[in-house]
């Protein structure tokens, strides 16, 4: 949809561009600070298709930027997924859509390509937590990871232009490995509300009962559990970093500092071992700025073959057949 058909009553495209950038600058401070390394053009798909999906998980848990309401109607979660499932649907169809995270969806999805299959993958991951899904195996787990981030991890790319399987599927190694450095720093805030990310056979394997697991007498065991998931999240970011080198050069430097970002919050959960709960574990202002010079070495130096090989022990999730180029 070009900005000259976007919805009577709806957000000028100048405006959607400010809604957009302050839900990125409230919902999280880690990708806003690496956005803004993208060249304009980019930056705005980005940052449109951030909204969108932070729109969706709010929705779906009854919250505002991560943050809970109190607020909650009579709704249930799953028939919010249905509801988000019928606007994702109806704002591809090239429906006039009131919301301006639909209206930036519509916009993403016109300039950059990307794929209604791709965006209803995302609704999967939003659908397995309204459903309040267990996952025995870590291989659950990790299907799980990649409904959620590693398929915006392909959306992403196909925004910096990237279309070719090898490519897009490094990409959905890294949003893979973000969330398993999310559920590890999240483990005990997430299991007091009930949602508990870690498999089965991990927790029998530490002692650790499913509706104990938010008790400060486990932080141990539970600590143990973190350095296991950041600990299986490494060789998804070595996956992803051969792919930073197939991106264009701006892009390389915004996905480089995030994935150094990111990557630094699940080492810090480890050093702080059963403490990483006592608050939320994040990164400053200057280790931001760290990865902000390490990232533009990354980007602007010597690159790697595009099809060096992918590690074939690594999970991998299909890609939806629309999401690449033959």
């Amino acid at each position: 949809m070009s900005e000259a058909t976007l919805p009577g009553g709806g957000k000028a495209p100048a405006d959607l561009g400010r809604t957009a950038e302050a839900t990125i600058a409230r919902g999280s401070k880690s990708f806003a600070a690496a956005a803004r390394l993208f060249d304009p053009g980019t930056r705005q798909g980005a940052i449109m298709l951030y909204a969108w999906c932070r729109h969706c998980d709010d929705v779906v848990d009854d919250q505002e930027l991560g943050h809970r309401t109190g607020l909650a109607d009579a709704t249930a979660p799953i028939d919010r997924v249905a509801m988000l499932e019928d606007r994702t649907r109806r704002a591809f169809a090239g429906e006039a859509m009131a919301e301006p995270a639909f209206q930036a969806l519509q916009q993403v999805a016109s300039r950059h390509d990307v794929p209604l299959a791709l965006a209803l993958e995302h609704l999967d991951g939003f659908r397995m937590d309204a459903e309040a899904r267990r996952y025995e195996r870590f291989e659950e787990v990790l299907d799980y990871c990649h409904h959620v981030a590693g398929v915006v991890g392909v959306m992403m790319a196909r925004v910096m232009g990237a279309r070719d399987a090898a490519t897009l599927v490094r990409a959905a190694d890294l949003g893979l490995a973000f969330q398993l450095t999310n559920i590890a720093r999240d483990i005990v805030p997430d299991a007091a509300v009930g949602r508990v990310y870690l498999p089965a056979d991990w927790l029998a394997e530490a002692g650790l009962p499913r509706d104990e697991i938010a008790n400060p007498d486990n932080r141990e065991r539970v600590a143990s559990l973190a350095r296991r998931l950041v600990a299986a999240a490494e060789p998804y970011y070595a996956s992803a970093r051969i792919g930073i080198d197939a991106l264009p050069r701006r892009s390389a430097w915004a996905v480089a500092t995030a994935l150094g970002v990111y990557r630094e919050i699940g080492l810090r959960v480890v050093a702080a071992g059963p403490r990483a709960w006592d608050g939320r574990v994040s990164t400053s202002r200057s280790d931001k700025l760290g990865h902000v010079a390490t990232g533009a070495v990354t980007a602007f130096g010597p690159r790697r073959r595009a099809s060096s090989r992918r590690d074939e022990r690594l999970w991998t999730h299909a890609l939806p057949a629309s999401s690449v180029e033959p």
